[in-house]
């Protein structure tokens, strides 16, 4: 088997959700995207959108022109960070 050296799509957005992301303290937007949040999270982004889906974790995003943002303030407190 062949590798190409490529980034598959998924490690692709990783990569960027960490070098976009600023560290969980120094977050000033009120509310983030589920990348961003899976990052904080140490999660994969299916797993918040299931979450949402489901409407079973620990958190619940709102919904802004169809897509999900996620509250920073809940995220904070439920990592344990002021």
């Amino acid at each position: 088997m062949q590798t190409t050296g490529l980034l598959s799509n998924q490690a692709k957005r990783e990569a960027r959700a960490l070098q976009q992301c600023p560290p969980l303290p120094h977050e000033t937007r009120s509310h983030i995207p589920t990348a961003d949040a899976a990052h904080h999270l140490i999660r994969r982004p299916q797993t918040l959108l299931a979450w949402a889906c489901l409407e079973n974790g620990p958190l619940r995003p709102i919904r802004i022109n169809g897509r999900l943002a996620w509250p920073v303030a809940e995220i904070k407190a439920l990592m344990g960070v002021a």
